[in-house]
Parts: C-alpha cells; sequence; structure tokens
C-alpha cells in the first residue's frame, strides 16, 4: 500500500509540476527568455554558486546544533555529507522517503537515537530555515514599494514593524513550549538560519547581475524569498513551477520583469540541483564509513 501512494505522490507531483510550468510558459515571451540565457555574464554565476554552497553550509551547522542537543555527535564534516544526501532525497526522488526521512532513517539505524527526537530536529530545522525567511520579509516588505493598496498603509508597515519585533520572541517561546530539548542552541541555531538567507539573498544578487539587471534588487529578492516559501510546500518537483509562477504573478505588484525573474527563478535551480547531485556521490560513502 505505501508502494502506490508513494508512486501516486511522485505522479501527482510530475502532474502538478508539469501544470506548473505550463502555466508559466504560457504567460512569458520564450524567444526573450532564449534572449536572456544567450546574454548570461557567466562570470558572476561563480560567486553564485560558492555563496549557495556557503547558505548550505550554515543550514547543516544549524541542523548540527540540533543534533547536539539530543545527544548526537557528528563532526561537522560527516553532518555535511548527511546533509547533502538529504538534498538529494528531497530533489530527485521526491516520491519516496524524502530527504530528511531518509536522515532520520540512516542516524536511528547508525546511532540508535531515538526516531521522535531525530523527527523533532528535523522539523525544528525546517521552521528555523522559515522563520529566518519571514523575518527578513517584514524587513524588505518595508522597503519595497509593492503596487497594492492595502500594502500601502500605515496599518500594513505597522504590522511589518510588529513582526520584526516578535518574530523571534515567539519562535522562542514555541520552542520552549514544543521542542524543549533544543532551547540551549536557540541563538546559535538562528544566528546560524540568518547567516545561511543572507548568503542565498547575495547569490541571488550576483544571478542577478549575470542577467544584467542592476534595478530593483530588493523587490526580487523580495519576490525570491516569497517563492522560497511556496517551493517548500510539497507539491511540485524540488519546486519547480512552483516558484518560477510566484515570479510571473508578482511581476506586476514588485515591479520586475517577468521573463528575467524566470530566467533567475531557473538558473537558482539548476545551481541547487548541481550542487544537490553532489548527496548522490556521498551516499555510499557515508553509509560505508559508518560500519
Amino acid at each position: 500500500m505505501t508502494r502506490y501512494k508513494n508512486q501516486f505522490k511522485t505522479i501527482l507531483k510530475l502532474a502538478l509540476t508539469g501544470l506548473a510550468l505550463h502555466l508559466v510558459f504560457r504567460k512569458i515571451d520564450t524567444a526573450q527568455l532564449l534572449g536572456i540565457v544567450k546574454t548570461i555574464q557567466w562570470v558572476w554565476l561563480v560567486p553564485a554558486v560558492i555563496l549557495f554552497v556557503l547558505s548550505k553550509v550554515a543550514t547543516a551547522v544549524r541542523l548540527n546544533q540540533y543534533f547536539k542537543n539530543i545527544g548526537l555527535q557528528l563532526s561537522e564534516k560527516q553532518n555535511w555529507r548527511l546533509y547533502l544526501i538529504g538534498m538529494f532525497y528531497n530533489l530527485f526522488l521526491p516520491g519516496g522517503i524524502g530527504g530528511d526521512g531518509y536522515k532520520v532513517y540512516l542516524l536511528n539505524k547508525q546511532y540508535k537515537t531515538p526516531v521522535k527526537k531525530l523527527v523533532q530536529a528535523a522539523l525544528l530545522d525546517r521552521l528555523g530555515g522559515l522563520v529566518a525567511i519571514v523575518f527578513l520579509l517584514f524587513g524588505l516588505f518595508l522597503l519595497v514599494d509593492i503596487q497594492l493598496d492595502f500594502l500601502e498603509t500605515e496599518i500594513w508597515n505597522g504590522l511589518m514593524v510588529v513582526g520584526l519585533i516578535l518574530t523571534l520572541p515567539a519562535f522562542w517561546l514555541a520552542q520552549r513550549i514544543f521542542f524543549k530539548d533544543f532551547l540551549p542552541s536557540f541563538w546559535s541555531a538562528n544566528s546560524w538560519s540568518f547567516l545561511g538567507q543572507i548568503a542565498q539573498l547575495i547569490c541571488a544578487w550576483f544571478i542577478l547581475l549575470a542577467l544584467g539587471i542592476t534595478e530593483n534588487i530588493l523587490a526580487y529578492q523580495l519576490v525570491f524569498l516569497l517563492s522560497s516559501i511556496v517551493a517548500v510546500l510539497p507539491l511540485t518537483i524540488g519546486g519547480v513551477g512552483a516558484r518560477e509562477l510566484v515570479f510571473v504573478y508578482a511581476h506586476t505588484y514588485a515591479g520586475i520583469e517577468e521573463t528575467a525573474a524566470v530566467a533567475f527563478s531557473l538558473i537558482f535551480f539548476l545551481i541547487t540541483a548541481g550542487v544537490s547531485l553532489l548527496g548522490a556521490v556521498v551516499k555510499v560513502d557515508f553509509v560505508e564509513n559508518q560500519k
């Protein structure tokens, strides 16, 4: 039954991915997209890749902080290899156990760490990344001019300020109630969350430079953060299509160019896929070294 359920999930995700991409390419000028690709300044993609890798290193360190809270001692090198395996499973094997599930399985098998604690660590890791994104979104909404009437009011700006003030205290309280074992690493783990997310914003900036985009940078980054939230939802393969749809439908309100934004999103996905593929290489090595 589980096998058929996973197969159904995979087929559904493939269908939704195809539908999302179909909607995206109906909205944009494909000839213009090809023209943008031909004029890419490839040199800027080198620091973009480096910053993306650094962002993932930061989030891997965050996860290892949570592992240490439950008595699981992994070296940062060992943890990084495990993190790459998770990235590979999340992106290329979306219908099965998933990256987080596979990490839980491996660590429980090798170290006998209780599954409940491992699941809590994985869930808190996801929540920590989301909190950093939400916090940065509150700040960017104050800085970026969005062409929606209700976003141009004092009430909205006040809510954004309140969000900035309360995000971390609210997360601390939630962690104290539901994830008490991990509270000792609250500040250090969240510091790594913000470092990782800021590194991704700088990565996004370099991708924009590669595309020749030098205006409305903060608007692109705001939509990028929004698309990151949507991409996390288990609806499409690796967030493909869903992320691009956000850019397509947000361009009218954020003042960004939709075809260039789609090109940006596709490049970011290719960087993500390229780094995630490393997980296929280190998978066997990690397992063998645990024997």
